[in-house]
């Protein structure tokens, strides 16, 4: 099952096993709960691929590592990274609104997270296949 088949779901009530869907995801990002006040996300990030560089002024993020390895970048600007650790299976990476941040795939299978937004990112029912695909409808 892929995680494109859990996703949509929101504003109303909703129940998931999320590591199940964390796990069969096999896109960049799917967007499968968004709220008005919180969103749920659950991404796979190819062996070498990451998140890429990035900076929400205005809401807070907490991420779960479902399966794989990643580094994680932070730091109150794009050039001040300080905080790097790496993290694996059970881990949970808390970035606060206004930090710069980075998680980077380190391992040699697809890094699957889930990520909760508050307020949400992106829109109800977003789905990005690839980096590339996300990254595109950032520009727009």
């Amino acid at each position: 099952m892929s995680a494109e088949e859990f996703q949509g779901h929101g504003p109303q009530p909703h129940v998931l096993d999320i590591e199940k869907a964390t796990l069969a995801n096999d896109t960049y990002r799917t967007a499968l709960w968004t709220g008005h006040h919180l969103q749920l996300t659950v991404m796979s990030i190819e062996p070498g691929g990451e998140i890429g560089l990035e900076m929400h002024p205005d809401r807070d993020q907490f991420l779960r590592v479902e399966s794989g390895r990643g580094r994680v970048r932070m730091g109150p600007a794009r050039d001040d990274l300080a905080f790097d650790r790496e993290v694996s299976d059970d881990w949970v990476v808390l970035v606060p609104a206004g930090s710069w941040h980075n998680v980077i795939n380190i391992g040699e299978e697809p890094l699957k997270i889930y990520s909760l937004y508050g307020p949400p990112e992106h829109p109800h029912g977003t789905v990005h296949r690839t980096k590339a695909e996300a990254d595109a409808a950032e520009e727009e």
